[in-house]
């Protein structure tokens, strides 16, 4: 699994921000950024590419695409990250997919972390996902393309990401250089072998395992009922601190259920952004300064 480190390596504080489902980790390029400029330096952001995206490998059976493992390479990370330079403050940003991989880190309280998780930040995702928003992502979830350049490659995107909310051409296409990758690097396997420079000629594909389709297109509504109840459990259990980020049409999070997370649980602060739907990228300053804010201030 690859990962991106940004400010001290060798900071006791350490951000794990995790990204969505078929992301990757430099989406959190700007909040690193950010949050590096608010702790004058003197913190460890780390960015992962979890399995089977980005410049991670890809899993030989496809059903290991599913939130508990990536929970575990989590643990497995930040162990790594532990034993380089003690961990003795951790935090948590996740976005969608991120989040709920955080839930299971924050909630369940067995498990072998350095030290709990301090502040949790889960953005646009909660317990219940509105089962609108999984038939929307399964329409183009896996469908990996072919690209002639970068710039066809994020306008297609843009087609399918406007809920991202507004981005001006220059930051769509930052966001953009990381989610493709040379056709002709990949492998069968899906071992990576990608120069450092993000690409700029094609033929081009997305940055991601087609087969991360597999488990999603298998659930069932018992078993999205299933994994709701122990998100729940889960979500009850969390004592850190926790802030709730939402885009305002957001078709994923639903009012109804973000409300809930300020009633039960951690009782979670609720932050909402106008004209952004599934999900914000914490590339508008406003959006960043939420969760520096929200991991700084006492």
């Amino acid at each position: 699994m690859a990962y991106w480190q940004w400010g001290d390596a060798n900071s006791p504080q350490v951000v794990l921000c995790v990204h969505g489902l078929s992301r990757q980790g430099r989406d959190f390029d700007a909040l690193a950024q950010a949050i590096v400029a608010r702790a004058g330096g003197h913190v460890r952001v780390v960015c992962p590419d979890v399995v089977g995206r980005g410049r991670s490998d890809w899993l030989r059976d496809p059903n290991g695409y599913q939130v508990p493992l990536y929970a575990a390479d989590m643990v497995a990370l930040l162990m790594q990250l532990h034993g380089h330079a003690p961990i003795e403050r951790f935090d948590y940003v996740g976005t969608s997919m991120g989040g709920l991989i955080g839930l299971i880190l924050a909630g369940h309280h067995e498990l072998p972390l350095p030290v709990p998780v301090h502040r949790l930040v889960l953005n646009d995702v909660g317990p219940a996902i509105d089962a609108g928003a999984l038939q929307r992502i399964g329409l183009y979830l896996g469908k990996v393309g072919r690209f002639a350049s970068l710039q066809e490659a994020s306008d297609a995107m843009w087609a399918i990401s406007q809920t991202f909310g507004p981005h001006t051409p220059a930051q769509w296409l930052a966001l953009s250089q990381h989610m493709v990758a040379p056709a002709a690097q990949r492998t069968a396997d899906g071992a990576a072998k990608l120069s450092v420079d993000a690409p700029a000629d094609g033929p081009l594909v997305l940055h991601y395992d087609p087969a991360i389709a597999v488990p999603f297109r298998a659930i069932t509504a018992e078993i999205a009922a299933q994994g709701e109840a122990v998100m729940w459990s889960l979500y009850d259990a969390i004592t850190a601190p926790t802030l709730l980020t939402r885009g305002a049409q957001s078709d994923l999070l639903s009012p109804d259920t973000a409300h809930a997370m300020t009633q039960r649980g951690p009782r979670a602060q609720r932050v909402e952004f106008e004209g952004v739907g599934h999900a914000p990228t914490f590339v508008a300053p406003a959006q960043s300064a939420a969760v520096t804010s929200f991991l700084f201030d006492t």
